[in-house]
């Protein structure tokens, strides 16, 4: 079925997929939102203020007249990749699906793989690249010539991970799901892998594969790189980048601050946030490139090319 509706297509009824609307409605871009059961539609009805279609996206494909020429995917991880795959196989030709793509390593390449099959263009949303944090830092790097090294660190916060996706399973793929975030950020800033080598230890019942995480390598673009992480004790998300002539720090990754060389100070990096403020931090910018740009935004396919790096950082081993 080709694609006659223009209206975009939100799926979800979530959070993110609230927060999608919110932005939707700011762009002035008309959309309809179809999710599954009624509590989560009344709770984006009353926050969104825009009706919700219930019942599935799978009812409401069999029974809409036309299919839409762009949809976000915004339901819960497990899903993503099935919701993916049915809206390509029915027609959808161009797809914005929230990190990671998919529920686990498998799931992302098969999604990847119907893309292909179906000559449709799919997108990943890791909003942490459309920060304005992320901006100034590629803006200030390009001034520098460039990126000499960079180190990062994902350290997850173990309480805001809810019992329930422990005790399902869900949370066995949080690495995938959620630490990506830094990861593509940090090699999105400093480039992709050449070399590595990378080492685990450490787990929990629900997340056996390893809680600390260190590594090393250098960059596509010659630059060295080292990270860590350690779920069993503290830390927080944060990339660092040194150029030649300063040391660009994101933590937390919304904010900039830089050290600059002959300075043992920090100083921060004027933001024009506005946008970051208003809405989920990104996600503006990250909307208005998959409905106007969307060449500014990785791709699934990108992110399939990706999946190696990850299962070697998540597993260890060398590159």
């Amino acid at each position: 079925m080709k694609p006659t509706n223009e209206q975009l297509l939100i799926v979800g009824a979530g959070p993110m997929a609230i927060a999608y609307a919110q932005v939707l409605t700011a762009q002035q871009v008309p959309f309809t939102v179809v999710g599954r059961g009624q509590p989560a539609a009344r709770r984006f009805e009353q926050e969104a203020g825009v009706p919700v279609v219930t019942g599935g996206v799978e009812r409401w494909l069999q029974t809409t007249a036309s299919v839409p020429h762009q949809a976000i995917v915004a339901v819960n991880p497990r899903e993503l990749g099935t919701v993916a795959t049915t809206l390509l196989n029915r027609g959808v030709p161009a797809l914005l699906v929230e990190k990671p793509a998919g529920f686990d390593y498998d799931n992302i390449q098969s999604v990847a793989l119907c893309a292909k099959r179906r000559n449709a263009q799919v997108y990943v949303g890791y909003n942490r690249r459309c920060y304005t944090s992320t901006i100034k830092a590629r803006e200030l790097i390009a001034q520098d010539g460039g990126v000499l090294s960079f180190c990062f660190e994902f350290t997850e916060l173990l309480d805001r991970i809810p019992d329930a996706m422990k005790r399902s399973g869900e949370a066995r793929q949080w690495f995938l799901a959620n630490s990506t975030h830094v990861i593509d950020l940090a090699f999105y800033l400093g480039g992709k892998p050449e070399t590595m080598s990378c080492s685990v230890a450490g787990g929990f019942d629900w997340h056996p594969q390893a809680a600390i995480y260190a590594g090393s390598g250098r960059s596509q673009t010659g630059a060295l790189f080292t990270y860590q992480a350690n779920w069993q004790s503290a830390g927080r998300w944060g990339v660092e980048v040194m150029t030649r002539r300063q040391r660009l720090i994101l933590r937390p990754l919304e904010m900039l601050s830089r050290q600059t060389i002959g300075s043992f100070s920090l100083e921060p990096v004027a933001l024009a946030d506005e946008l970051d403020q208003k809405f989920k931090a990104g996600l503006y910018r990250q909307v208005e490139a998959f409905i106007r740009h969307p060449e500014q935004l990785l791709t699934l396919e990108a992110q399939a090319a990706m999946l190696g790096y990850y299962r070697l950082i998540g597993g260890g081993g060398i590159l």
